[in-house]
C-alpha cells in the first residue's frame, strides 16, 4: 500500500533522482517534473497528496509556483531551497507554503517533514467547536476558514491547524515542544525557530497590531499562550 502520492518539483536532475529514490524506498508514489509549469498543469490533471518543490528553479519559480497552486489546491507543499535566513523563509509562507527545508537536508529529517505535512489534527474535533471570535476575526473549523474584518484570508494547512491548536487550549501557556509534536508530530520538538516563524506569520494575519499582539501572546522561556475573551 502506498503512504502517499508526491510530485518533486526541481530543475536539477540529480536532485530529483536522489529524492524520487529515497521517496519510492520509503513507500511513496513519486512523479518529478523540472519547473513550475509542468507542475501546474500536472496538477490540475493528477491526483497528488504534497508537492516537494524547489524555491530557486529558472522559468516561473517556485515562490510564483507555489502561489499558483494555491488558487485552486490546499495540497501540502513543502519547499526547498539553498537560503536559511528568515526572510526567504517568510516568503515561502506568504506564498502558500506549510513548510520550508535547507539544502543540504538529511533524507531522516525530509521524511518527518513529509509525514508531519501530511498529518492533520484532530483538535478542533476534540474539542467539539464549530467557531470561535476574537476581536474582529472568526475561524470556522468545519470550514478551515478564516475572516478578518469580515474578509475572507487564506491560511496554510499548516497556519489553520496551529492556530486551531491555540484556540483549542486557549488561555494556558503551552510549550515549544508541546506545539511542535502536537501540530507537527512526534518527530519535532526542538525547531523554536521553527515555530516563531510560524507564528510570525500567524500574528500578521489575526492581529491588528502584529508587533504588539493582544491575542498570540510569547510566555517568556516557556512558549505562547493564546489569550480568548470570555
Amino acid at each position: 500500500m502506498s503512504a502517499g502520492r508526491i510530485l518533486i518539483v526541481d530543475d536539477e536532475p540529480q536532485i530529483r533522482r536522489v529524492l524520487r529514490t529515497a521517496l519510492i524506498t520509503a513507500g511513496y508514489e513519486t512523479t518529478d517534473l523540472r519547473n513550475g509549469d509542468e507542475a501546474l498543469l500536472h496538477l490540475r490533471e493528477a491526483a497528488c497528496d504534497l508537492v516537494l518543490l524547489d524555491m530557486n528553479m529558472q522559468g516561473i519559480g517556485g515562490l510564483a509556483t507555489c502561489r499558483e497552486i494555491r488558487r485552486f489546491s490546499e495540497i501540502p507543499i513543502i519547499v526547498l531551497t539553498v537560503r536559511n535566513d528568515e526572510k526567504d523563509k517568510v516568503q515561502a509562507l506568504d506564498a502558500g507554503a506549510d513548510d520550508f527545508v535547507t539544502k543540504p537536508f538529511s533524507m531522516p529529517e525530509l521524511l518527518a517533514r513529509i509525514r508531519a505535512a501530511l498529518r492533520r489534527s484532530p483538535a478542533s474535533a476534540e474539542a467539539g467547536l464549530q467557531k470561535a471570535h476574537f476581536g474582529n476575526v472568526t475561524v470556522d473549523f468545519d470550514a478551515r476558514g478564516l475572516t478578518v474584518n469580515g474578509a475572507a484570508l487564506r491560511l496554510t494547512p499548516k497556519e489553520f491547524d496551529l492556530l486551531r491548536y491555540f484556540i483549542t487550549h486557549a488561555n494556558k501557556a503551552i510549550s515549544h515542544r508541546e506545539l511542535l509534536q502536537a501540530v507537527w508530530g512526534p518527530d519535532y520538538g526542538d525547531q523554536v525557530e521553527y515555530l516563531r516563524v510560524f507564528v510570525k506569520q500567524l500574528r500578521r494575519k489575526i492581529e491588528a497590531a502584529p508587533d504588539k499582539p493582544e491575542f498570540l501572546l510569547t510566555e517568556p522561556w516557556v512558549g505562547y499562550r493564546f489569550r480568548l475573551p470570555d
